[in-house]
């Protein structure tokens, strides 16, 4: 594991805290002649053989980090539009992760026992976050869609595309999270919170309907999330 963590920090660092926007920039604008391009992967093979102490062992490994971070951050540059930016960051993300566990697989796969990881609690973790998350919101707005008071009609002040739906995601992961750690006065922080920032829309609107739908909805998803982090509590450990 300590080999995986050498790896990792060294992705984090090369990616995160030596590499300046200007080096960002100036590939997305050459591509594949930016300079900067091989000065980013030129710092990664450095961070890789100082964290692992020069160690000729591990050649094989940091070539293959090497190459396929070249390859990966190459391909970006070219299929990266302003529409896709975001996406691409995150698959751009996996693959050197996909990457960095391949390198540490090439030494450490006697060690690595993959029965071991998905393993009764981690499954249920698995299934719990997926729950919490996309299960919960369907459920959510399943139930609550035949009393929605709010109009279709544009509006001056228009809400962020799937705003609440992350909102959402956020709040019942964070209440997950809160029980599993034992921390329930983390939900009732969350709780308060949410409706201090709930109270100024509510009451600037004087609507009835949409405060009781906006209650609902709040209670349906602490409930659920509660539930399900109290199912993790119970049966995972």
């Amino acid at each position: 594991m300590i080999l995986f963590l050498k790896l990792l920090i060294a992705h984090l660092l090369g990616d995160f805290v030596f590499q300046p926007k200007s080096w960002v920039k100036d590939r997305k604008k050459k591509k594949i002649k930016s300079l900067k391009l091989y000065a980013h992967i030129g710092v990664h093979a450095l961070l890789l053989f100082l964290l692992l102490e020069f160690n000729i062992k591990y050649i094989g490994g940091i070539l293959l980090i090497i190459v396929s971070h070249f390859l990966i951050d190459l391909g970006k540059v070219y299929l990266q539009k302003k529409n896709t930016k975001r996406i691409l960051f995150f698959v751009d993300q996996a693959l050197h992760l996909l990457f960095i566990g391949f390198a540490f697989l090439l030494y450490e796969s006697a060690a690595f026992n993959f029965s071991e990881v998905m393993n009764q609690q981690n499954l249920l973790l698995i299934a719990c976050l997926i729950f919490v998350t996309y299960t919960s919101s369907i459920i959510i707005n399943t139930i609550i869609s035949k009393w929605n008071p709010v109009k279709e009609k544009k509006s001056e002040e228009q809400s962020l595309a799937n705003a609440g739906k992350y909102i959402g995601f956020l709040e019942r992961l964070l209440i997950f999270v809160f029980i599993a750690i034992n921390q329930w006065a983390g939900v009732g922080f969350l709780l308060a919170a949410k409706s201090i920032f709930r109270f100024g829309d509510l009451t600037a609107s004087k609507d009835r309907k949409l405060t009781e739908y906006v209650l609902i909805g709040t209670l349906l998803s602490f409930g659920l999330a509660i539930l399900t982090g109290l199912v993790y509590s119970h049966y995972g450990r």
